[in-house]
C-alpha cells in the first residue's frame, strides 16, 4: 500500500480525533473553562502578527510586556517585593531552581516559583511553598487577570498577551497576592528579551550549563546565546554560573562587565563534601552542577535577606551579620543538604516502577542533554536489569519537537541497544476529550506526523535499515491508527496507544478499564511476544518534556489531581 495513502488517512484520522472544540469545554468546570481560554492565547490572530513584528526589534518583546503587566493592573515596580532569583541557562535551569527552591522553603520561607513548560497540568508552572497552586486559586487569578486585559484590549489594538507571557503575568500577580517571600523565577527562552527580563531589581542571578538551542530565536552559535542568557544580568546584582566552555563563559564574563555585576563561577560539588557524599533528590551526575549552583544562590539569597534595609552604621552591620550566622547555624548546614536530598522535579532523569515494566523518563530535548539522559540510562539500568533476574526487553518512546536535531539525538541513543524504538507525536490520547492542559494548537497535525514518520526513518538508517518498505496498515477493524516499516520500529498516532503496545497489558495503571484501548491487528500482536514472554520490560521515555508530560499523565495518576 503507497505510504502516502497511509499518511493521508493517519493525517485524517488525527484531525478528527484529536483536537476537540472549545465549545465542548462549556460542558466542564469553571477551572477546565479557565484553561480552554488560556489556549486560546496560543492562536490568537493579533499576538501572532505582534510575534512577527518583534521578532526583528526584540527590545519591543519587553515593552510590550510591560504595557500588558500595566494593563493587567500591576506595576514593574511592584515586582521588586517578590525578592527574586532569575535563573537562565539551555540545561538544567529548572532543576536549579527546584534545587534552590527546596532549600529555602526548608529553611522556612515561603516560596513561589514560576517554570515551564508543565507536564501534565498548566497550575505546574505556578508553585507555592513547592506544590501548584489549586484549581480554586488559579481560576481566582486567572480571570481577574484575564477579563483586565480583555476590557482593555479595544483601547490597545485588540492585542491580547500570548500563552507564556500570559502566564508570567498571572505568576507575577499570584506570587504578590499571596505574598510569598521569595519568587523563583525560570526564564522561558533565552534571557535578554524573554518576557520574565521585565525584573528590575533580582536579588541574585545564575545561569546553569549552556548549549545549542532555540537557534532561529538565540543565534546559531553558543556565543550567540551566552550574549541572549547573560541579559538576565542587573546593575549591582550577584551572578553565578557553573563552569563552561571557553568561548561562552568569555562572552558572559564580557555582559557581566558591560552590565556592571560580579560573575562568580561555582565551585564543583565535590568541595561542599568535607563531611560526606552529598545525597541528591534528582539522579543523574550532571544534577552535581545544578546542586551546585542552587547552594550559591540559595545562600546569597539568605545573606541579602539579613542584610536588607540594615542602616550603614557599624553596629547594625554587625548585629545583621550576627543575626546571619546565627540563623544559619541554629538551622545548620543539615537544612541546606536536606533541602538537596528532598528536591522533586517529576520528569527528569525519573525512574517509574510498575510491576513488570519499568519506565525511565527525561524531557533531554538537545543533543548535550541527550548525552547526560544516555549517561543517566546506562548507570541505572545495570542495576535494574540484574533485579529482574531473567531477561529484559528494551524499548524506546522517542518524540522531538520544534528545530531539534532528532537524527543527531537518535544517533546518541542507538548504542543503548533497544529492542524496539516506537514514535509518536505529542498527544495524550486519539479520543474526543477536553484534555486543555495539554493541548498545543501552535503545531499542526501534519507536522506532527511528519516528524514522528522522519524520525522512524531515521532510526532505521542509524541502525542500518535504509530500505524503505511498503507500510502495513497496523489496527484492524477500525481506523488505520498506525503505520510500521519494520518490526523493530512503529509509529502511533498518540502516547496512551504506544504505551498500551509496549506495555501488552502487564502495566495495572495503563490496564484500567476505564483506558480507551485500541485494536491491534493480529500480525502485530504477534510482534509483541518478546514484551509479553520477557520478565521485565525497560521503556526509555525522551526526546521531548511534552512527550514526558504526556506519558506522566497516564502512568502516574496522581499528578491528575
Amino acid at each position: 500500500m503507497p505510504f502516502a495513502f497511509i499518511y493521508d488517512i493517519l493525517r485524517i484520522s488525527l484531525l478528527l480525533v484529536t483536537f476537540p472544540s472549545l465549545r465542548s469545554c462549556s460542558v466542564m468546570n469553571v477551572f477546565q473553562d479557565a484553561v480552554c481560554t488560556l489556549n486560546t492565547l496560543q492562536t490568537n490572530a493579533s499576538a501572532l502578527e505582534q510575534v512577527k513584528r518583534e521578532r526583528g526589534h526584540p527590545q519591543l518583546q519587553l515593552q510590550a510586556m510591560r504595557g500588558f503587566l500595566q494593563r493587567a493592573g500591576l506595576k514593574v515596580e511592584e515586582l521588586d517585593r517578590l525578592n527574586i532569583i532569575h535563573v537562565t541557562g539551555t540545561k538544567g535551569k529548572g532543576s536549579t531552581c527546584a534545587f534552590t527552591e527546596q532549600i529555602l522553603r526548608n529553611y522556612g520561607f515561603r516560596t513561589g516559583f514560576y517554570s515551564s513548560p508543565h507536564l501534565v497540568q498548566v497550575r505546574e508552572r505556578i508553585r507555592i511553598n513547592g506544590q501548584p497552586i489549586g484549581k480554586e486559586l488559579f481560576t481566582k487569578y486567572f480571570w481577574q487577570v484575564y477579563r483586565r486585559l480583555e476590557e482593555t484590549k479595544e483601547a490597545h489594538g485588540g492585542s491580547m498577551p500570548a500563552y507564556f507571557r500570559f502566564l508570567t503575568i498571572l505568576a507575577f500577580n499570584v506570587f504578590l497576592q499571596e505574598k510569598v517571600d521569595l519568587a523563583v523565577i525560570e526564564v522561558g527562552i533565552g534571557g535578554a528579551y524573554d518576557c520574565t527580563n521585565i525584573i528590575r531589581r533580582p536579588w541574585v542571578c545564575g545561569i546553569s550549563s549552556l548549549g545549542i538551542d532555540h537557534t532561529s530565536i538565540l543565534g546559531d552559535t553558543i556565543e550567540k546565546i551566552a550574549w541572549q542568557k547573560g541579559g538576565i544580568f542587573k546593575l549591582g546584582v550577584p551572578a553565578f554560573t557553573v563552569k563552561q566552555p571557553v568561548g561562552p563563559m568569555k562572552v558572559l564574563q564580557e555582559r557581566a562587565e558591560e552590565i556592571g555585576c560580579s560573575l562568580s563561577v561555582c565551585p564543583d560539588l565535590e568541595e561542599y563534601e568535607s563531611e560526606g557524599s552529598l545525597s541528591l533528590g534528582l539522579a543523574g551526575h550532571h544534577q552535581r552542577r545544578n546542586a551546585s549552583l542552587a547552594l550559591q544562590l540559595s545562600h546569597t539569597w539568605l545573606q541579602r535577606h539579613f542584610l536588607t534595609g540594615v542602616p550603614g552604621k557599624s553596629e547594625h552591620l554587625a548585629n545583621a551579620a550576627f543575626m546571619y550566622i546565627q540563623y544559619i547555624y541554629t538551622h545548620t548546614v543539615y537544612d541546606i543538604f536536606t533541602g538537596l536530598a528532598e528536591t522533586e522535579w517529576p520528569g527528569r532523569n525519573q525512574t517509574l516502577k510498575h510491576g513488570p515494566v519499568t519506565y525511565f523518563l527525561d524531557g533531554a530535548h538537545t543533543t548535550r542533554s541527550m548525552l547526560a539522559c544516555v549517561r543517566w540510562f546506562n548507570e541505572v539500568t545495570p542495576q535494574h536489569e540484574r533485579n529482574a533476574g531473567g531477561s529484559v526487553v528494551r524499548v524506546l518512546l522517542f518524540n522531538a519537537t520544534g528545530e531539534r536535531d532528532c537524527a543527531a539525538m537518535l544517533k546518541l541513543l542507538v548504542p543503548c541497544h533497544f529492542d524496539f524504538a516506537v514514535f509518536c507525536p505529542n498527544i495524550t490520547e486519539a479520543i474526543a476529550t477536553c484534555n486543555a492542559d495539554q493541548q498545543n494548537f501552535n503545531v499542526s497535525v501534519e507536522n506532527m506526523l511528519t516528524r514522528c514518520l522522519d524520525n522512524q526513518q531515521s532510526w532505521r538508517v542509524l541502525n542500518g535499515q535504509e530500505e524503505k518498505p511498503e507500510a502495513e496498515l497496523l489496527i484492524g477493524g477500525g481506523l488505520p491508527l498506525v503505520a510500521e516499516r519494520h518490526s523493530d520500529t512503529l509509529v502511533f498516532p498518540c502516547i496512551l496507544s504506544a504505551l498500551q503496545w509496549i506495555s501488552q497489558g502487564r502495566d495495572s495503571v495503563l490496564s484500567n478499564p476505564n483506558k480507551c484501548i485500541i485494536p491491534l491487528k493480529p500480525s502485530i500482536n504477534a510482534k509483541a511476544a518478546p514484551l509479553r514472554e520477557a520478565v521485565s520490560i525497560h521503556v526509555l521515555i525522551t526526546g521531548s518534556l511534552h512527550l514526558v508530560g504526556g506519558s506522566l499523565k497516564h502512568l502516574d495518576p496522581a499528578l491528575n489531581s
